[in-house]
């Protein structure tokens, strides 16, 4: 019983880490949603390198941390969905595996409070909750 709403813990958790890094992901090359509200800002980002290198914009690298931030949050959400669903006696058997997903969800939910908003420290909070409580229940 306490492994199938472990089970269930996971897929939940995941399943919000996807959710909200598809829509991110969406935001990032379908709207305007994480655009600087001052045009100015956008066009000082496009014509302004890093200080690391000159091969890339603040512009080019902005859009490419949003891609890879939510990259981040697809593929953490594919790994446990595919072993919750599939393997789950991997996950019942070795605490390392579900510590890594709590450690990623313990670090995105820092993130959400230190440097983003309300909705996603909310929804990454929900989800590290799951992973957390999944674990509880498979150390019973």
């Amino acid at each position: 019983m306490a492994a199938s709403a472990a089970q269930i813990l996971i897929v939940l958790g995941a399943s919000i880490f996807g959710v909200l890094g598809g829509i991110h992901l969406a935001y990032t090359f379908f709207s305007e949603k994480l655009l600087p509200r001052d045009r100015a800002v956008i066009d000082a980002m496009k014509s302004t390198s890093l200080a690391l290198t000159r091969e890339t914009t603040i512009w080019d690298a902005w859009i490419g941390f949003n891609a890879s931030h939510s990259l981040g949050a697809i593929l953490l959400a594919a790994f446990y969905l595919l072993l919750a669903t599939q393997h789950m006696e991997l996950l019942a058997r070795s605490k390392s595996v579900l510590a890594i997903g709590i450690v990623a969800g313990a670090f995105y939910t820092w993130l959400a409070y230190t440097y983003w908003f309300k909705i996603p420290l909310l929804g990454v909070a929900i989800a590290t909750a799951c992973f957390v409580a999944a674990a509880v229940l498979l150390a019973l």
